[in-house]
């Protein structure tokens, strides 16, 4: 796909947020910018997590992938296996694969992670439940609360 006409057109090399469909669920939402579907990337997966005030990811596990969740902005806690701290911009939590972890934002401003699997595949597990809407790319998500 070529890209050089079009600031904004997605290519395996450049992706535009709003090129990216949204995952969005009752406590944010997440845009998979790094995908084997997306762009070929096998190895990983990456996107980036917007959790609103307050609300959180609860506790979970990804069987066959590490994480990487780095806080672009805003506040929060973060508990791997069984240890919570406070995290703000500029920290980075790995998380083993099989090791439970969860993230809550504790602040009035969102909380912005870029999270990473390696090896992709959680993302799609993500997209698969009940309870997350997917939002067309260039759409904006909307809040019924």
């Amino acid at each position: 796909m070529d890209g050089a006409n079009d600031p904004h057109m997605t290519d395996e090399h450049f992706v535009d947020s709003a090129d990216v469909s949204t995952q969005q669920f009752d406590w944010g939402t997440l845009k998979w910018m790094a995908t084997p579907d997306h762009n070929g990337s096998e190895r990983f997966s990456a996107g980036v997590v917007q959790l609103e005030p307050g609300k959180g990811h609860e506790l979970h596990t990804h069987p066959e992938s590490d994480e990487i969740l780095y806080v672009v902005g805003g506040e929060g806690e973060q508990t791997v296996a069984g240890e919570t701290r406070e995290v703000s911009a500029g920290e980075m939590m790995f998380v083993p694969e099989g090791v439970e972890h969860g993230t809550v934002n504790t602040n009035w401003e969102p909380l912005k992670l870029l999270a990473v699997y390696a090896p992709p595949g959680p993302e799609q597990q993500l997209a698969d439940l009940p309870e997350c809407e997917i939002v067309p790319p260039g759409e904006l998500p909307t809040r019924d609360d």
